[in-house]
């Protein structure tokens, strides 16, 4: 069952997706044996992959993942409301290309522009270079998980309504991503949403991303589901699931294969990003427990940093922050220079007052149409 206050569960839904984030940043890109010979099973962070170092991924740092949802967090606060597709847009142009920020894999204050992936650099070529209709933005991009990865303060936000985190998501998104893209932008919002219900369990965060999701998008995560259901010994988890996942997968069985003359990472109705089914399909493994979710994914390997991040945000705000270790905690903050902290209770208060605001357009509404009624 889900547990915690709303803000121990926006704390653990930020500080689970960057905790799963940091863990599994790096053997980003790598597959299991080559994660297993190089670490053995990671079950804590650890450091880069080339080794020793105070920059690059490892010991705590989190990736563009975490950067971009801690800059969502704020424009929902700043705006004080719901967004819009052209808010987003605006502000999130801004915040990647005006703002310098600490990151702390570069060791170095600089502009998260020169950090993200091509995919999400697009943000700023389409919106602002190009000046594009902020709701065609995404069209033409490189389709990846590039929204989803950071969709969770959406969902927060939409604590306990999963549609409209939904529906949001698609909306804002639509200025970044297209295709199977953007859906599991909006089905990762929505489950991260339901993951705030109280009742919340395991099976209904899977019920609302079978329910909602379309497509390929669809297809997928119910496959990736029935074979994580069918999971007896946890050390069969990652073959199982890359299995189940393979013939949906939208990027390259050599993950960083770019350019290689395939249609991979273009649009389709029958494809799915591999990182939102594989984190539902770890979530099922660990029968919901935090730990043994994020480091199935961690050790998944492939993109592991955005699956474990995902699995993170959802079981964060499942069981609220109480489930996370302290020293975790404390390493990200410390590695990152960043605390989540404030973010979380203004994210909190926020969701508190959208709330508020909902009643009472409800009660206006049910006046209104009290008085339509009363002739019939």
């Amino acid at each position: 069952m889900g547990q915690g206050s709303l803000e121990s569960k926006v704390r653990g839904a930020l500080y689970g997706g960057a905790i799963g984030d940091a863990l599994g940043s790096p053997a980003e890109g790598k597959a299991p044996a080559e994660i297993q010979e190089r670490y053995g099973w990671i079950g804590d962070f650890v450091e880069p992959w080339a080794g020793p170092s105070v920059i690059g991924k490892g010991d705590g740092r989190f990736s563009d993942d975490t950067h971009m949802t801690a800059l969502l967090s704020q424009i929902y606060i700043e705006a004080d409301d719901h967004l819009d597709i052209f808010r987003f847009a605006r502000e999130i142009v801004a915040k990647i290309a005006d703002e310098p920020r600490w990151v702390a894999e570069r060791g170095q204050e600089m502009p998260l522009i020169d950090r993200l992936f091509y995919p999400e650099k697009w943000l700023l070529m389409r919106l602002r270079l190009a000046n594009a209709d902020p709701r065609l933005g995404g069209v033409g991009n490189m389709v990846n998980c590039g929204a989803a990865m950071y969709a969770a303060p959406v969902g927060i936000v939409n604590a306990g309504d999963p549609m409209n985190a939904y529906r949001e998501a698609i909306e804002i998104f639509s200025a970044h991503q297209w295709s199977y893209g953007l859906e599991a932008a909006g089905v990762l919002a929505a489950c991260v949403a339901e993951a705030f219900n109280p009742r919340a369990t395991v099976e209904s965060v899977v019920a609302t991303a079978t329910g909602l999701a379309k497509e390929g998008t669809r297809t997928a995560i119910t496959a990736v589901v029935e074979r994580a259901r069918n999971i007896a010994d946890g050390s069969d988890a990652i073959s199982s699931l890359r299995e189940a996942m393979r013939p949906y997968d939208g990027a390259p069985e050599k993950i960083r294969d770019r350019g290689n003359g395939t249609d991979d990472w273009t649009p389709s109705r029958l494809r799915a990003i591999e990182e939102l089914p594989i984190a539902l399909g770890f979530l099922i493994v660990a029968d919901g427990d935090f730990e043994s979710a994020v480091l199935g994914a961690v050790n998944y390997g492939r993109d592991s940093d955005s699956t474990a991040g995902m699995v993170g945000a959802i079981a964060g705000a499942m069981h609220g922050v109480e489930t996370i270790r302290p020293a975790w905690i404390h390493r990200i903050k410390s590695a990152n220079r960043l605390d989540v902290d404030p973010l979380a209770h203004d994210l909190a208060a926020l969701t508190r007052r959208l709330q508020q605001r909902r009643l009472a357009r409800d009660q206006a509404h049910a006046r209104l149409f009290a008085v339509l009624s009363a002739s019939d």
